[in-house]
């Protein structure tokens, strides 16, 4: 049986002028692209606004962590809590996101610096409070929370402004989610005294944010949001891609463009009998020492539990205070440290989120710009860019309490020091005027006199003392004299805690 292709239609398509070419593709084909983009579109501006108007019913708390002077402890603490926070997590049926507008909260964990003071701060979620402070004490038992306003509350929020100016971007990440950034454990080092082996990345970044001067605040901001595992699907596709293995296409309009892809290079193909290019898996024995090292990296960090990740700073001042040049170099300098070219790195985002234009309508695009991103920062918003994706091991490396061995920079806010609990034996009594006062020291002995702690034992010229304990006796001066007089049985029915506003030593 012979089948016969109508290639007419192909022929009068390819041999008509370009205009007319354009239109016959319209009308066939392009018209199904708009209207899939355009539907595409709508859904989103619609679950954007109810997000919204969820959003705007939540509670957060700004919470400032202050912990002790002399920390010891290392980024693994931090990437401890961050574990314990991956509880925050939760499922969102179809009816919460597509009616409610419901939507997986996030943390927003921040570094500012205000005229040179340094202060780490967490903006959670009312309902997730407690378990964050409970991550927090978990790892740092002596630290100090407590509730404060934002600090954003009376800095501009629209510009240009009379006396501030700002600069500000999202960082972004130069390769694929998957690839990891260099980590905290790879800042040790063997020379030198046991607590200088680890060259904390933070002290750059607590020295520039030192030496503001009055007038000057850099604000950082590290928005973290809770994800399940499908994540790591991710990287095994970016494993397949180094293995030259067939990667599996996307599902919805990523699916159905490359579709449409795949039918114009079959079309092509036919036409002009051009063959499809074969690609061949390559095995782990041929790869290179960088893909092998890739995929390694790549596998350990989707070991790991992971979170979505925005990095956003806003650098704002007074106008005749603004060093633009100093801040925006320390910041690079700083995000470069986590930069393996092989890997994984930051850059600012300098097309989309940078206060920074260039070419046509710059004056009126640079105050969008800033309007925009400030706006954004404010509300702890995951608006602009994609959050990438980093494992818990990468977030407390580029947010964790400074080892004090290492960074010398002052004006950071600590814990004034080490809380101890109150002794077991801590004398304990309630002086109120005509009544009797609680167990003395032995836990035995009332006084009727809140003035008076001294008690009178009647004289005799021959005492006798029965035979007892130690516990028994009560030693009693009067006027140069001393007497024993004896005490009830102790009653141990009944526990003595501190009183409320105890002094920790």
């Amino acid at each position: 049986m012979d089948i016969t292709i109508n290639t007419s239609r192909l022929e009068e398509f390819f041999n008509a002028a370009p205009a007319d070419m354009a239109w016959m593709f319209f009308v066939n084909i392009g018209w199904m692209i708009l209207a899939v983009v355009f539907l595409f579109g709508v859904r989103e501006i619609y679950l954007l606004y109810i997000q919204e108007q969820f959003a705007s019913k939540l509670k957060n708390v700004l919470l400032a962590i202050d912990i002790p002077r002399g920390n010891v402890q290392s980024p693994k603490a931090v990437e401890n809590l961050f574990t314990y926070l991956g509880g925050a997590h939760g499922s969102i049926s179809f009816w919460e996101k597509w009616f409610e507008g419901k939507f997986q909260q996030s943390f927003s964990f921040e570094i500012i610096s205000i005229d040179g003071y340094t202060q780490f701060l967490i903006r959670t979620p009312e309902e997730s409070r407690s378990l964050l402070e409970s991550a927090v004490y978990s790892q740092y038992p002596d630290a100090e929370i407590s509730a404060i306003d934002d600090y954003t509350t009376g800095m501009p929020t629209k510009f240009p402004d009379e006396e501030w100016d700002m600069w500000g971007a999202e960082f972004i990440q130069t390769a694929s989610s998957a690839y990891p950034i260099k980590l905290y454990q790879e800042f040790e080092h063997s020379f030198g005294e046991s607590e200088t082996q680890f060259k904390d990345p933070m002290a750059s970044l607590m020295d520039l944010c030192s030496s503001l001067r009055s007038g000057e605040q850099l604000w950082l901001q590290f928005i973290v949001i809770p994800i399940d595992f499908s994540w790591t699907k991710k990287s095994d596709k970016e494993v397949d891609k180094i293995l030259g293995k067939e990667v599996k296409k996307e599902g919805g309009i990523i699916k159905f463009l490359s579709w449409i892809g795949e039918l114009s290079e079959g079309i092509f193909a036919i036409w002009g009998d051009i063959k499809p290019k074969e690609t061949k898996a390559i095995s782990m024995m041929e790869l290179t020492p960088k893909k092998k090292k890739q995929i390694e990296a790549i596998q350990a960090k989707a070991s790991k539990l992971g979170f979505g990740f925005k990095m956003r700073v806003v650098y704002i001042a007074k106008k005749e205070l603004l060093n633009r040049a100093k801040v925006v170099s320390g910041l690079v300098g700083w995000t470069k440290q986590f930069g393996a070219l092989d890997l994984n790195s930051f850059k600012p985002d300098m097309n989309v989120t940078a206060t920074k234009t260039a070419y046509f309508t710059k004056d009126s695009r640079l105050v969008t710009k800033k309007n925009t991103l400030i706006q954004n920062y404010i509300g702890r918003s995951g608006a602009g860019r994609t959050p990438g994706i980093l494992n818990i091991e990468e977030l407390a490396t580029l947010w964790h309490f400074p080892l004090e061995a290492n960074v010398k920079a002052p004006f950071i806010q600590k814990a004034p020091g080490r809380k101890a609990d109150a002794p077991a034996s801590l004398p304990i009594f309630e002086e109120t005027s005509g009544q009797a006062l609680p167990p003395d020291i032995f836990g035995n002995l009332k006084l009727d006199k809140p003035k008076d702690r001294m008690i009178e034992a009647p004289k005799e010229e021959n005492p006798v003392f029965e035979t007892q304990s130690n516990d028994d006796l009560f030693w009693v001066e009067e006027s140069g004299n001393s007497n024993f007089t004896k005490a009830p049985q102790k009653d141990n029915s009944k526990n003595v805690t501190p009183p409320e506003g105890l002094p920790f030593v």
